[in-house]
């Protein structure tokens, strides 16, 4: 016989002013805006962005080609905002005579190799920390933060597991209780019989 299931627990995120703390600091350098940028405009794993090459960028079509789990590839949309920061970063690279080939990683080291895992999360951290943001962030915490917004904003469910590489609906679904709060504060302001 088995025990009572248990509630999955509600993933941590960011709110959009928590976000743009972050991203507006005054001394982030351009590949940690970009990486910021791509993490939370697209929903990506830390292990798919430290593998992209800069082909996976399609700057025409606003997406990015990422390989995910199992090796499954999707293509997930990417905002204008982070497109510019790449761009930004990208010819910043070409000042500074880095590698810039369709082949070369999206994001190098300071020794102009691919950007590892480790790294990536640690500058997450840290920028999160200089932001002021009291709560520990990852970048799987920008994932849960991309997720929810889009969320909050309207997209339905089936639209989310897709860009969010995931299997099951059911594990998109952690995010409706997040949602569900959004909506029910909506309602509460907006019905006059709800008071």
């Amino acid at each position: 016989m088995q025990g009572p299931k248990k509630d999955k627990r509600v993933p941590a995120f960011l709110t959009e002013k928590e976000i743009q703390k972050i991203l507006n600091l005054s001394d982030i350098n351009l590949r940690d805006k970009a990486m910021i940028e791509l993490l939370y405009s697209s929903g990506l794993r830390i292990e798919e962005l430290a593998s992209l090459n800069l082909k996976n960028i399609d700057f025409i079509s606003n997406a990015v080609t990422v390989t995910g789990k199992r090796n499954k590839e999707r293509i997930a949309p990417v905002g204008e905002t982070c497109l510019s920061a790449i761009r930004d970063y990208i010819s910043e690279r070409h000042r500074l005579s880095l590698p810039c080939g369709i082949e070369s990683p999206l994001f190098l080291n300071n020794q102009a190799k691919r950007l590892c895992q480790r790294i990536a999360r640690r500058i997450v951290h840290n920028l999160s920390i200089k932001a002021g943001v009291i709560k520990k962030v990852s970048p799987h915490t920008l994932r849960h933060t991309f997720a929810t917004h889009i969320l909050d904003n309207g997209c339905d469910l089936r639209s989310v597991q897709e860009m969010l590489g995931h299997k099951n609906l059911s594990t998109t679904q952690i995010y409706t209780h997040v949602t569900i709060e959004s909506l029910k504060k909506v309602y509460q302001k907006a019905h006059p019989r709800a008071k």
